[in-house]
């Protein structure tokens, strides 16, 4: 289970497990990047950059980001209500994680089951029990600060949105519930057909989820991939020499892919990811609320052998009064992740419509309830 600094993460034991493609696909795959693109993509360096103390360097000269991540925390995009400040010292961040919802809710649900309770009651059998669930139990260290909030710009680590933003969302949600009463597949949201993947975990703008937090990164000179176990959503991010190639290199304004319109180049020791023309739906169903005229702005940078520092700007006018922005650390854990194999879309979305049909026909609606993906 995912968790803020965890021991495994092998979920091989889940019947739906599959291994994730395994890394040297993903690298024969990158392989032919340079010749697909015909050389827009940048060059390696003729010489290796100087390694700082025990950073890790790619064989290009440039920090080496590969690995297995997790942004597991119960740390959030947003400030929640009543907390006031941003930095928490150590003794209130293990208080307040102490008292947190999820962490309290994985504790009761491990607790024995009492069999002379017997079988549930006939109706909703409600969503996934925590022993699923893995949302993490520390608040998110950043910069060797225990945070409130990923967002730390505007100040009150809010989303700044505008009064056209506000009423989008609010229509995003009238549509969210369209859920509990579908009439066809387009009813659910994108996770929910097992498309991208929820909460924001797929990014732009990669956010923590309530489990399967954990990212595989893949590096070469002319690309880099990343891939979220959470609907197993793979980035593919062309590399260029400079900012001014990379951002000539975008697609068609025409073209607005799940997950974006991703290039990048690198700014010293720092990975710059600029994300451009994101899909309606997703930028739609948010949390991370976007139009196709958004731009999100992703930093990676080699903090140590054990973390990365990730930060991201969030710029779209329809949405926001201003841009924003939010950091968190990526931190390291042993292994390799697993592919996450979400087939809702295939199995249960089907027995949904069913059970709506059913429902409609004796006059009434069974909704839908519990959490999703």
């Amino acid at each position: 289970m995912a968790c803020a600094a965890r021991a495994a993460v092998d979920y091989s034991g889940r019947p739906e497990a599959r291994p994730i493609r395994k890394l040297a696909d993903l690298l024969l795959i990158l392989s032919a990047a340079p010749i697909l693109l015909l050389g827009a993509l940048a060059a390696p360096a003729a010489v290796a950059a100087p390694a700082a103390a025990g950073l890790p360097r790619a064989a290009d000269g440039h920090p080496d980001l590969s690995g297995a991540w997790t942004n597991a925390s119960i740390t959030k995009l947003t400030r929640a209500p009543g907390m006031g400040k941003l930095v928490l010292t150590p003794d209130e961040a293990k208080r307040l994680a102490s008292s947190d919802p999820m962490v309290h809710r994985k504790a009761a649900d491990a607790a024995p089951i009492d069999a002379g309770q017997g079988a549930p009651a006939v109706g909703d059998p409600g969503g996934y029990n925590a022993f699923w669930l893995d949302a993490g139990s520390a608040y998110g260290e950043v910069k060797g600060e225990y945070r409130t909030s990923w967002i730390v710009d505007p100040t009150d680590g809010q989303l700044p949105f505008s009064e056209a933003g506000r009423k989008l969302v609010a229509q995003a949600r009238t549509r969210t519930r369209l859920a509990e009463t579908p009439t066809d597949p387009e009813s659910f949201d994108p996770w929910d057909r097992c498309i991208i993947g929820s909460r924001g975990s797929g990014g732009p703008g990669m956010l923590n989820n309530i489990y399967n937090s954990n990212y595989q990164i893949v590096q070469t000179p002319g690309a880099i991939v990343i891939v979220s176990e959470m609907i197993h959503d793979a980035r593919t991010i062309p590399l260029f020499k400079d900012k001014a190639t990379a951002q000539a290199a975008h697609g068609p304004a025409a073209l607005h892919p799940w997950l974006g319109d991703p290039v990048a180049w690198w700014e010293g020791d720092t990975l710059v990811i600029e994300t451009i023309n994101v899909n309606g739906e997703q930028g739609r169903a948010g949390p991370i609320f976007l139009t196709p005229k958004a731009k999100v702005t992703e930093r990676l940078t080699r903090a140590s052998t054990k973390q990365i520092f990730y930060e991201f700007k969030v710029e779209d006018p329809v949405y926001y009064t201003k841009p924003w922005r939010a950091e968190m650390s990526l931190n390291a854990i042993p292994g390799q992740v697993y592919e996450y194999a979400c087939h809702e879309g295939n199995y249960a979305l089907v027995d949904i419509m069913q059970g709506q049909r059913a429902a409609e026909g004796k006059g009434g609606s069974p909704g839908k309830t519990g959490d999703n993906n």
